[in-house]
């Protein structure tokens, strides 16, 4: 169990972005004094389910490199959702991890909307890291309307399901603490009575 926090805190540490990393974004310039307000940073139980979920739905929506830890900053301004979460949520779309939100997101929009296209498109420009200029036209493809909807879902889904299970484990994390505060309490009251009946 502390093998694996270390590495959680290890990998947090070198792939999180920080306040001045941010800060040198270039999309991020205009808006760089309000992303960086110091609320935006700070780890509360409302914060920390909204960039749980920000950060999930951007990460999953926009499968666009670069784009998406700018993207869940942004939104996380209207929201006051914690921008360090916002960003690592996005790392979960991965090169690993996105054919799979593809393949699913191409199922779920082609189920749904009767229509059915070309994937091996869509996954060239993902393994190619395509520009913006290249997304664009694949937008006018016929396979875009099922993956977009697709994705959309998927996003949507994980943002929902992101936010309970985080509002769950930091209301749970916050019940530790509190036992344990009246553990600490219950044992001080404890030893107080018994040295006031050593004394007496």
């Amino acid at each position: 169990m502390a093998a694996w926090k270390d590495r959680l805190a290890k990998w947090w540490h070198s792939n999180i972005p920080t306040r001045e990393s941010l800060e040198e974004v270039r999309i991020l310039r205009p808006v760089a004094h309000r992303v960086l307000a110091p609320e935006l940073w700070r780890f509360t139980r409302r914060s920390v389910p909204r960039g749980v979920a920000l950060g999930l739905f951007v990460g999953i929506f926009l499968l666009i490199p670069g784009l998406q830890i700018a993207g869940s900053a942004l939104l996380a301004l209207p929201f006051r959702a914690n921008v360090p979460l916002a960003a690592a949520m996005t790392f979960l779309s991965n090169p690993a991890t996105t054919p799979f939100i593809l393949a699913l997101s191409y199922y779920i929009g082609s189920t749904m909307l009767g229509r059915s296209g070309d994937m091996s498109q869509l996954m060239a420009l993902v393994s190619e890291h395509a520009g913006i200029g290249e997304w664009t036209r694949w937008l006018l493809s016929d396979t875009a309307p099922s993956i977009l909807f697709g994705l959309f879902i998927v996003s949507f889904v994980s943002a929902v399901i992101g936010y309970v299970v985080s509002a769950w484990m930091w209301r749970g994390r916050l019940a530790r603490k509190w036992r344990h505060r009246a553990h600490v309490r219950a044992a001080a009251r404890r030893i107080d009575m018994e040295l006031q009946e050593q004394v007496s």
